[in-house]
């Protein structure tokens, strides 16, 4: 299974209990959801009461290999401050998950978990759990988590599940790192700490001001906690989790550290990057399905960059290098450019583009007309058919007085201006 946690202790003998088969037989229906949902009824209490024994008493204790297993979730559980864990069978039986063939007495179970990590979880985050229960001597017991892993797709995994935890607290950041020193961990949480009051300062709309950062021991680590393949993330400092429009079903504050890349960085490199994920947590309830990435994007670095005094052609060495050779790009950065797994010369020009875009508004327009336009362009909505693209013609002319093709002019010569006369001297402001 794969998750857990604290409060004040529970009596044993209530933690004690097991639900009697006799109410689950083969082709129960509710019966057996209801003998699921008592089992991990008491799982989950026991999480909240920080009650090892009661959490244990729910675990097959013929399944080795798992029960170990189990004993290191509960313990990485009991270090969070978690606020809210629960469970709901959603499904069992061959409606969960089909189990191997010739396995009497075992019960598959999907069920939802819900959990809360206290002052960073606005609202509690569901996660899809895939159970096998066996039964054993008239009781059952969850005894595995792996039969039912979804056909085709990988599921994410949670921090918690990846080894020993270590949890580290930073005055505005919570750092959760397996397998990593925990210097760095803390290092994580003073970049943090730094960057949070960097991004209020240019960011002015409420947010949580907080942020919870995960530091896996591996690029593989990355991906399992991102639910992705390896080669998606290589290169990649730094990812931020969560939906658009801040829907709460993988919340923001989840900045998910690459260790293979971040740590090759400079400490400057390191609280850009840093900086950048903060925004993305800042701006996420006023980013939207209309929201064209070179404006998320672009705002992102445009914070990270803002008063490091960097020239633009250090900052975007791959534009520079077109500009030069006079390959100026035509058209303002797509989100089909922004694909990790694409072309890494265009995903590069994207990012650069977007961010020297970002920079011309707060030069031109002033910063406030550039949180205006991102504000205006996660509202305007893309309509039927609609989308980035079309969204943002209005907000553009809404907040700036000019059309999307007259904004792409100015970028482009503005390009030319600050890249074609900055070969490595100079003092461009990033």
């Amino acid at each position: 299974m794969g998750r857990r946690r604290r409060s004040a202790a529970a009596a044993l003998a209530a933690a004690l209990l097991v639900f009697p088969a006799a109410c689950t037989g083969p082709g129960g229906g509710g019966a057996e959801r209801a003998a699921a949902q008592a089992v991990l009824d008491r799982q989950a209490a026991a999480v909240r009461d920080g009650d090892a024994g009661a959490y244990l008493a729910t675990v097959d204790p013929r399944a080795r290999e798992y029960r170990a297993g189990q004993r290191g979730v509960f313990r990485n559980l009991a270090r969070l401050p978690l606020d809210h864990w629960s469970y709901r069978v959603t499904a069992t039986g061959d409606d969960a998950f089909p189990l191997p063939a010739g396995a009497p007495r075992r019960l598959a179970v999907r069920a939802e978990l819900r959990y809360r990590v206290g002052g960073y979880d606005s609202v509690p985050v569901r996660d899809v759990e895939y159970l096998t229960l066996t039964e054993r001597k008239g009781r059952w017991y969850v005894s595995g988590d792996g039969d039912g892993e979804p056909r085709g797709r990988r599921s994410a995994e949670q921090p918690w599940e990846q080894g020993e935890l270590t949890v580290v607290r930073g005055a505005r950041s919570l750092v959760l790192g397996s397998g990593r020193p925990e210097a760095d961990l803390r290092a994580l949480a003073s970049a943090a700490d730094r960057a949070v009051p960097a991004v209020d300062a240019v960011w002015p709309r409420d947010w949580p001001r907080r942020v919870l950062v995960l530091a896996p021991a591996s690029l593989e680590g990355m991906a399992g906690l991102l639910g992705g393949e390896p080669s998606s993330y290589r290169g990649v400092a730094a990812v931020t989790t969560g939906e658009a429009g801040g829907g709460g079903r993988t919340p923001a504050e989840r900045v998910v550290v690459n260790p293979g890349t971040y740590w090759l960085l400079g400490e400057e490199g390191r609280q850009i990057v840093m900086t950048h994920e903060v925004t993305h947590v800042a701006t996420r309830a006023h980013t939207t399905g209309s929201t064209p990435m070179w404006l998320s994007e672009g705002f992102a670095d445009w914070v990270g960059y803002r008063g490091t005094g960097r020239r633009p052609a250090l900052v975007a060495p791959a534009l520079a290098a077109a500009v030069r050779g006079d390959e100026v790009p035509r058209r303002l950065p797509e989100d089909g450019d922004f694909d990790f797994a694409g072309d890494a010369d265009r995903l590069a020009l994207a990012y650069e583009g977007s961010w020297l875009l970002c920079r011309m508004v707060a030069e031109r327009w002033g910063e406030e007309r550039l949180v205006e336009l991102y504000l205006a362009a996660g509202r305007a909505g893309g309509g039927e058919g609609g989308g980035p693209r079309q969204a943002a013609e209005p907000a553009v002319r809404e907040v700036l007085g000019v059309g999307v093709a007259e904004l792409t002019g100015h970028w482009r010569a503005y390009l030319r201006r600050e890249l074609a006369r900055d070969r490595g001297t100079g003092t461009g402001e990033g």
